[in-house]
């Protein structure tokens, strides 16, 4: 919800009653429990830098973290393509990366990978900025017919071209705090 616009409750329940179930809770959470187990077979030597991408990554960031057995530091970033918006635009940095990834493995967790644009143009920055490796897992990747300007390196569901919702990924604002992934109908 943007700044100065009241909730509405009424039109959050009539949204949630207008969606499909995509993937359930206890799926996701095998799916994040999947990821820790290739992220820490990966990155476990590293002593990485994770950075997770506000507000999409933070249901992602804490369901993951607790799982990683191994040191790491962590921040984060904030950047945007969507806002309320179901159709993305271009790149909003809100909080830009911290000088501290020159020199470092660097993890980005983010909710999705859509298009890639957002994700390729961190990965960017990030290397711009000195960092010595970008890897990036996200918890669903969309199945796209189109080509993509980067893949992401751990990915836990692959689900369809649909705009969804839940686990930290919002439709117009409304219900990141799902445990479960819903897409509206007719997308």
């Amino acid at each position: 919800m943007s700044a100065g616009v009241k909730p509405d409750p009424a039109a959050a329940w009539a949204f949630l009653e207008d969606s499909d179930p995509v993937c359930g809770a206890a799926e996701v959470e095998q799916a994040v429990a999947r990821l820790a187990e290739a992220i820490t077979a990966r990155l476990a030597g590293a002593y990485p830098l994770v950075l997770a991408v506000m507000g999409g990554a933070v249901v992602f960031a804490g369901q993951l973290l607790p799982r990683l057995h191994f040191p790491l530091d962590f921040d984060y970033i904030h950047v945007t393509r969507y806002g309320a918006a179901t159709r993305g635009g271009g790149i909003d940095w809100k909080v830009e990366p911290p000088q501290s990834v020159q020199g470092r493995a660097v993890l980005v967790l983010d909710d999705i990978l859509d298009g890639g644009e957002t994700m390729h143009a961190i990965r960017e920055r990030l290397l711009a900025q000195g960092a010595e490796s970008v890897q990036c897992a996200v918890l669903v990747e969309k199945r796209l017919a189109r080509p993509r300007p980067m893949t992401a390196d751990f990915v836990g569901l692959a689900i369809p071209d649909r705009f969804v919702f839940g686990c930290g990924m919002d439709a117009k604002g409304f219900w990141r705090n799902l445990p479960e992934i819903r897409a509206m109908k007719g997308t």
